[in-house]
């Protein structure tokens, strides 16, 4: 017999209230049960960060966190990004620079790079690389990536 649990938490603005199962993902929770399909389900072990969130300011793979965890939390996920359909500095700088492949990293990549400039505005190239280094992405050699960013991280320095 499965058993639910009540969970409250803020979900890019907005208090969200959900029963989960014991086991479930954050994962699955953002995507399944609130339909925040931005943040993608790709390796489900924590390695290639497509599933990139924002918990209390933190980066985190969604797919490694239990959705109980997330009780009292304040979340990010892609969705919370973009305001009145307009994109977010880092989103726009995205598009750009062409940083965008088959856009399934991308998510991830962009959630990752918030978190980068957010807490080092004046980040390196070197501090960009190791950075990134848990953002898989098949497409691409990352520069057009790297470039967004630090077009971003100089504005805001």
């Amino acid at each position: 017999m499965t058993v639910n649990i009540d969970i409250r938490f803020v979900l890019n603005g907005r208090t969200v209230q959900a029963s989960v199962p014991a086991d479930m993902s954050a994962l699955a929770l953002l995507r399944d049960k609130l339909g925040m399909t931005g943040t993608k389900l790709a390796c489900g072990e924590g390695e290639c960060g497509a599933c990139t969130i924002l918990i209390d300011g933190e980066s985190v793979n969604a797919c490694l966190m239990y959705a109980v965890d997330c009780d009292g939390r304040e979340i990010l996920s892609i969705e919370g990004l973009r305001t009145e359909e307009v994109l977010s500095d880092i989103q726009q700088a995205f598009v750009d620079h062409g940083a965008i492949q088959c856009g399934f990293c991308t998510p991830g990549m962009i959630i990752q790079a918030k978190y980068l400039v957010d807490n080092n505005p004046t980040l390196s190239l070197e501090e960009l690389q190791r950075g990134l280094e848990g953002n898989v992405c098949r497409c691409t050699g990352y520069k057009k990536i790297f470039d967004a960013i630090s077009d971003v991280a100089n504005a805001e320095a």
